[in-house]
């Protein structure tokens, strides 16, 4: 697919590490990621087939019982090609 866009949520209580937003290159594909407050964005120009995991840096701000949100991803030229995750529960100690 191409122009992919993909949208993670993070429980309140994490932050990133990188707050900068720039291209990145990882496990064979290149991709623009995108902090904001409550999330982090990733936009593909093309995207194969397959299975990814896209892993970045958080920290722990305070502890409790929080909920973590859903990650969403859309192709922004066919919007009917959508899915999206479970959301969890994140119990800092």
């Amino acid at each position: 697919m191409e122009y992919v866009h993909m949208k993670d949520m993070r429980a309140s209580a994490l932050e990133p590490v990188n707050v900068l937003s720039s291209y990145k290159y990882q496990g064979g594909l290149g991709y623009y990621e995108s902090t904001k407050d409550a999330s982090t964005n990733f936009f593909f120009s093309y995207l194969r087939k397959g299975t990814y995991v896209f892993e970045y840096p958080l920290f722990v701000t305070h502890t409790g019982n929080f909920s973590n949100g859903v990650t969403t991803i859309q192709c922004m030229y066919a919007p009917e090609f959508t899915s999206h995750s479970e959301g969890v529960r994140i119990t800092v100690e």
